[in-house]
């Protein structure tokens, strides 16, 4: 299929175009990349932004916390009120071999099953930010592809899995309750970039830890900083169960209201277009990089510079330097 027919594919919701075209975008040939850029402009130009603006539901939490349990639940929820739910599911890869297991599809089989839902897993592929390096570009096709949401689940909470809050609407932190210290756990920079933290597993024998740890955190959330890109009484923290389903329908009608009154106030709007400038910076920083990568004279002299640093005789700050300066060839 050509790009042409391929982007078409795609902006008519087929979702083997689709796959087909996060393939594309995960691969870092060169051919491949011009392909990605082709068919990320035909869904651009050809589909009113408007039109076709999905809701970008950002997913980290702690390990074991059922994250990918949670998305099942909330996909089938939403795909039974008629929804396209769209699931881009990173798995953490190794820094020995780069291989991924890609469990997240076969954890939400029921989901994958049905028609209007789309899975896709992806390698983080060493990463840091919790996300694959093409996620926005994923994202941009699901989007384009028609789906009414697009589920980002990142590797697992840490300091840096704040990355996927910077390509979603809304950024939900999922814990689970009898964990140990979880506030302690948890770091106080993705706390902090949080809408909305759900505890999992509010059921059974663990009904009453998950309200004791919902009153913690809902009182952390009460100690930060207002911030101006929230409703009144956001962020907050509720409780929920993906085995029972109880509180799945409080927890959307919680992002709707986040999401809802972000595009009233223009804050959605604001936000898309400091997230497309901040991708922009990024694709400009990688090219350059490549770029630098590409010449053989710089990578010679990187590879000597590298040398310089390792021993300790030039500082690194002083070695970048002399890269990109005249004498570096750059």
């Amino acid at each position: 299929m050509d790009t042409a027919a391929l982007a078409q594919a795609v902006a008519a919701g087929d979702r083997r175009a689709l796959a087909r075209a996060i393939t594309l975008a995960e691969s870092s040939r060169a051919d491949h990349r011009a392909r990605t850029a082709a068919i990320l402009t035909h869904l651009a130009r050809e589909l009113p932004s408007a039109g076709r603006q999905a809701l970008r539901l950002g997913l980290s939490g702690t390990p074991g916390a059922g994250k990918s349990t949670l998305i099942e639940a909330l996909g089938l929820h939403l795909v039974g009120q008629g929804l396209r739910v769209a699931v881009l599911a990173v798995d953490p890869s190794s820094e020995r071999s780069g291989g991924s297991v890609l469990g997240d599809k076969t954890r939400m089989e029921r989901l994958s099953r049905d028609p209007r839902a789309f899975i896709r897993p992806s390698p983080s592929s060493a990463r840091l930010g919790g996300v694959a390096a093409r996620t926005r570009d994923a994202v941009a096709m699901c989007e384009g592809a028609g789906f009414d949401v697009v589920v980002i689940e990142t590797v697992g909470v840490g300091q840096s899995e704040t990355a996927v809050a910077d390509m979603t609407d809304v950024f939900v932190l999922v814990i689970a309750p009898a964990g140990g210290d979880e506030l302690q756990g948890v770091k106080r920079g993705i706390m902090e970039r949080a809408d909305l933290v759900l505890v999992n597993k509010a059921d059974g024998a663990l009904r009453s830890q998950a309200a004791l740890t919902r009153a913690d955190y809902g009182a952390a959330l009460r100690l930060m900083r207002p911030r101006p890109q929230d409703p009144e009484g956001f962020p907050r923290a509720l409780t929920v169960s993906a085995l029972t389903g109880e509180g799945i329908e409080a927890a959307w009608q919680a992002v709707t209201r986040i999401a809802d009154w972000r595009k009233e106030t223009g804050v959605w709007a604001r936000t898309r277009a400091e997230q497309a400038r901040a991708a922009f910076r990024t694709e400009v920083m990688a090219a350059l990089m490549d770029r630098l990568s590409r010449d053989p004279d710089v990578a010679r002299r990187i590879a000597a510079l590298e040398g310089e640093v390792a021993l300790g005789r030039l500082d690194p700050a002083a070695a970048a330097a002399r890269v990109l300066g005249p004498e570096g060839g750059a």
